[in-house]
C-alpha cells in the first residue's frame, strides 16, 4: 500500500472534516448517543472549524492519503494546555499537545497510523518541544494500545466534553 502523509491546508478542508465526522464516533465510549456525537461534530469538526484549525500558525494539521483518497488525520496543537488538571498531570515542557488522530475503519491496518503518528511527533519535536500529550476516553482501549505501542504513558485523568456531558479521559504523554 502506497500511503503517503503530508501537511493539510485550506484545499484541504472538505476532506478534514468528511474524515472527522466519519471517525470520532469511533474513539467514543459505546453508550455515548449519536446525538451527542453529532453535536460535537458540528460545533469542533465542522468545515467552519477547520478553516480555522489550517490557518492557525500553532496547529498543523496532517493528512494520511492513498492514491489521493485520504485516509485520516491528525491534529497538534503547540503551546501549554488551558486544561488545569492536564498542566498539573504533564511532566515535559514545552509540549506539543496531539489533538486529534483519526483513521477511516477501512484503512485500519495500512500503516496510515502508524505514518501520522511518525509524522505528528517529527513534527512536535522539530518546534522545540519536549513532550507530546493526548487525552483517550478511559473505555477506548484500542486506542489506549496503539498509544502505549507508540511510546506514551499515563500521567493523569482529565474531564472532556461531548454533546453537553463530560466524559473521562486519561492523559497520556511521551518524551520526544
Amino acid at each position: 500500500m502506497n500511503v503517503i502523509v503530508r501537511v493539510a491546508g485550506p484545499g484541504d478542508v472538505p476532506e478534514l472534516a468528511e474524515v472527522a465526522a466519519a471517525t470520532f464516533a469511533l474513539a467514543c465510549p459505546p453508550g455515548m448517543t449519536q446525538d451527542r456525537v453529532d453535536a460535537f461534530v458540528a460545533e469542533v469538526l465542522s468545515a467552519g472549524r477547520f478553516d480555522g484549525y489550517v490557518s492557525d500558525p500553532d496547529r498543523r494539521l496532517l493528512l494520511a492519503e492513498q492514491d489521493g483518497i485520504p485516509l485520516g488525520y491528525a491534529m497538534l496543537v503547540r503551546g501549554e494546555p488551558q486544561d488545569a488538571d492536564v498542566r498539573a498531570a504533564l511532566t515535559l515542557h514545552p509540549t506539543v499537545e496531539l489533538s486529534k488522530i483519526y483513521v477511516l475503519p477501512a484503512a485500519h491496518g495500512t500503516g496510515a497510523a502508524a505514518l501520522l503518528m511518525a509524522a505528528s511527533l517529527e513534527w512536535a519535536a522539530s518546534v522545540g518541544a519536549a513532550g507530546t500529550w493526548l487525552g483517550v476516553n478511559q473505555q477506548n482501549e484500542r486506542a489506549q494500545r496503539f498509544y502505549a505501542k507508540s511510546g506514551f504513558v499515563r500521567v493523569g485523568t482529565k474531564r472532556f466534553l461531548v454533546g453537553g456531558t463530560y466524559e473521562d479521559d486519561y492523559v497520556l504523554e511521551r518524551r520526544l
